[in-house]
């Protein structure tokens, strides 16, 4: 099964139907829109109810989440426990996907033991993937934002430096030191797989097995396609 989780509420439906599919939500099981993150993540007393949509407009709040639909707002808790109804599982298993550390990976992974995959844009950046325009078929024949791939991103900032690597001083007539930032070990930390964007993904088959972090790998073992070149040597 399938769910969407965004912070968007108002024109959702054209935000999809220029992004996706006229059709876009028969793709979902379950779409929930101005979720609040990280406040969906919450627990109670903190934890906000769902509330059922009529003509894009909130309506009264759900004491539980009993089927699939569209609904606003809402909680992890409720909607853990719809999973488990849908899947007949106790623990299903849910592979997250997001753009941001806190909203995010963080959260689902912190809160829910989800499963969790970093979209990073920085990778692409890092000279990890290099982009190129699919001949699959004609590009006429191809969506509005299908074949154009995006300008590579830089993740050397110069105002900020590197996403991944940092450099402290080395005592005194020693050269600087090489150190991970804190935004790469929170991607080492709670992020199960790292990638650049979902096209990276988009084609590989199903049952492909991931290299992923964990506390007994290195820290560029999760990053796919490959690490980016400012980990080299370093760790």
């Amino acid at each position: 099964m399938l769910f969407v989780l965004t912070h968007n509420d108002e024109n959702i439906n054209l935000i999809y139907f220029c992004c996706c599919r006229n059709d876009f939500e028969n793709l979902f099981d379950i779409i929930i829109t101005n979720a609040l993150k990280p406040g969906f993540f919450s627990r109670t007393p903190t934890q906000r109810p769902f509330r059922s949509l009529e003509n894009d407009e909130e309506q009264e709040a759900l004491p539980t989440l009993d089927k699939p639909g569209w609904y606003s707002q809402g909680n992890s808790t409720h909607l853990c426990e719809l999973l488990k109804k849908m899947t007949g599982k106790v623990e299903p298993k849910v592979v997250y996907f997001g753009d941001s550390m806190h909203s995010d990976i963080f959260s689902a992974h912190h809160y829910c033991n989800w499963e969790t995959v970093l979209v990073l844009e920085e990778l692409g950046g890092d000279g990890a993937l290099v982009l190129a325009e699919s001949r699959s078929e004609p590009l006429e024949k191809k969506g509005k934002y299908e074949g154009r791939q995006p300008k590579a991103l830089h993740s050397i900032s110069k105002q900020w430096g590197s996403f991944f690597v940092d450099t402290i001083s080395g005592k005194k007539n020693e050269e600087e030191i090489l150190v991970n930032t804190w935004s790469c070990k929170s991607v080492h930390t709670y992020s199960t797989i790292t990638i650049p964007s979902i096209e990276a993904i988009a084609d590989l088959p199903l049952d492909y097995q991931f290299a992923r972090f964990s506390s007994n790998s290195s820290i560029t073992t999760g990053f796919y396609p490959k690490p980016p070149k400012s980990l080299s040597g370093v760790e």
